[in-house]
């Protein structure tokens, strides 16, 4: 008889779990407490738009490519992608903007043009870059249980130790001396993990990820890339729940037994969360948990944050696909994120306008607009506040592209801290985990693996490889690979 398997959640870390556990051999069910799959990848549709509710970048294609290979599928074969020429766009002050390429060459020639001597420059920095990001993705993501230091310990990664020990914003502030410029280069850490200053230069593969590899689209959102897993699951023969809460993880003698899932007990052999980790061990008695509320409260916390889902029945001029706002502080915003946490006085926010690239997904002649304002963990999140910073951005949305936009919405929806928590769980309102600092790298950030409860694992953006989609669908892979490792199947 196969031995059961049971995944809390059903965000990209559980899907692919689940999938690799169930090719494994294992009797494998999700159970998922909300109404739709995906976890923060969601999607809704109304008044003829589509949302994606959360991811909206889709970088480093080989991680998913390399996802669906392991199941004879190519992702060509699954969805519909396609390349983004430009890439993004950036506002700045006083009106300039700055167009992110798909070509290398020619954003190096946009460098150039901002700062004499820095595109020769950006091509070394990339250089470096390219390579750690080889050594992150081939050598160390799928490698790296965060069991122990000796992981990284490699002649590859000893080479590349000095980048621990100095910052992406000493890095960058070193090679160039035009801010918009700094900004650019500094701008995938802070939206995806992490203020500048306190994240290793090693992690500027992340700038190979945006120059070097480019950014994409799928055809429908990022909703295709859930719906393929959800089939290979379904062809694996997992078996997937939605409405179905998980009150309590059952323990005797020392491991997992069940759980208990809208009031009723379900028997398991094992058990893996790619919930939120401290909302999963708040599930068990307090004498088997790894981490108290004092070690959550102490991480350094990715940012929250405040969305808003815009339906605009008319062509929007002056932007792109993807934009970015920077036309305020880069550094204050993020100290109001990372250092001293409140609300942001002048926030930097990105706005995604799907129907750019693919007009099914706005009525005819409409944008589907998705705006979102980084944020810091557990700030007061009300209605009045998030009005207060949907006219805020929106004004200068019309001032800085030149054209109105508030007369022409015909739907509005927002989505903050209140609502991470109660649909995801997620400690503080966090969006995107734990934020990628020296001491929250690798075998440093939580474990796949209870210490205290056996056949407890864990996934997901709390542990490694750490926050992200392709992190998340490696972190699955990780920790299925673990169970399978240990002997479980006989």
């Amino acid at each position: 008889m196969k031995k059961k398997v049971f995944i809390i959640g059903s965000g990209f870390s559980s899907l692919s779990a689940a999938c690799y556990l169930a090719k494994y051999g294992f009797d494998v069910s999700i159970f998922e407490k909300n109404d739709s799959f995906g976890g923060r990848a969601r999607q809704f549709k109304t008044n003829g738009y589509t949302f994606d509710m959360g991811p909206s970048w889709y970088w480093m294609p080989d991680v998913f490519d390399r996802f669906f290979e392991d199941f004879n599928k190519k992702s060509s074969d699954l969805y519909e992608i396609k390349k983004l020429d430009p890439g993004y766009k950036v506002f700045f002050k006083n009106n300039e903007s700055v167009l992110i390429s798909s070509d290398v060459n020619k954003i190096t020639d946009t460098f150039e043009n901002i700062e004499k001597g820095s595109g020769s420059k950006l091509r070394k920095f990339l250089e470096q870059a390219k390579d750690n990001y080889e050594l992150a993705v081939k050598d160390m993501l799928y490698k790296m249980p965060g069991f122990s230091i000796l992981e990284l310990i490699n002649i590859k990664t000893i080479l590349k130790f000095n980048l621990f020990l100095t910052n992406i914003n000493k890095q960058v502030n070193g090679l160039f001396r035009n801010e918009k410029l700094r900004s650019i280069l500094k701008f995938p850490v802070l939206f995806l993990g992490a203020k500048p200053s306190n994240t290793p230069a090693f992690y500027n593969f992340m700038n190979y990820a945006d120059f070097g590899l480019g950014t994409w689209q799928p055809k429908n959102g990022f909703y295709d890339v859930v719906k393929s897993m959800i089939m290979i699951a379904k062809e694996q023969g997992v078996k997937l729940n939605k409405n179905s809460n998980v009150d309590k993880i059952n323990i005797d003698s020392g491991s997992v037994k069940s759980i208990t899932v809208n009031g009723k007990k379900l028997d398991c052999d094992f058990l893996v969360s790619g919930a939120d980790y401290a909302h999963t061990e708040s599930l068990i008695d307090k004498k088997f948990r790894q981490y108290s509320d004092s070690y959550w409260n102490k991480r350094v916390w990715s940012p929250s944050s405040l969305l808003f889902y815009i339906g605009i029945k008319k062509r929007l001029k002056n932007l792109n696909h993807h934009n970015l706002f920077f036309d305020t502080s880069f550094e204050k915003h993020s100290n109001e994120i990372y250092s001293e946490p409140n609300w942001p006085k002048d926030p930097l926010f990105y706005v995604n306008l799907t129907s750019k690239t693919y007009k099914h997904t706005a009525p005819k002649g409409h944008e589907n607009c998705f705006i979102l304002i980084p944020i810091a963990t557990n700030l007061n999140d009300s209605e009045q506040v998030r009005e207060k910073y949907f006219d805020m951005v929106l004004d200068r949305m019309e001032k800085l592209t030149k054209q109105k936009i508030r007369g022409f919405i015909d739907f509005k929806r927002s989505y903050c801290i209140k609502d991470f928590e109660e649909d995801y769980n997620s400690f503080g309102g966090n969006a995107y985990g734990l934020a990628n600092t020296l001491l929250q790298t690798a075998f440093l950030r939580p474990k796949l693996k209870s210490k205290k409860v056996k056949k407890l694992y864990f996934s997901g953006q709390l542990t490694v490889p750490g926050p992200g989609v392709p992190p998340a669908i490696v972190s699955g892979k990780l920790v299925a690979n673990i169970i399978k490792n240990e002997g479980i199947i006989r």
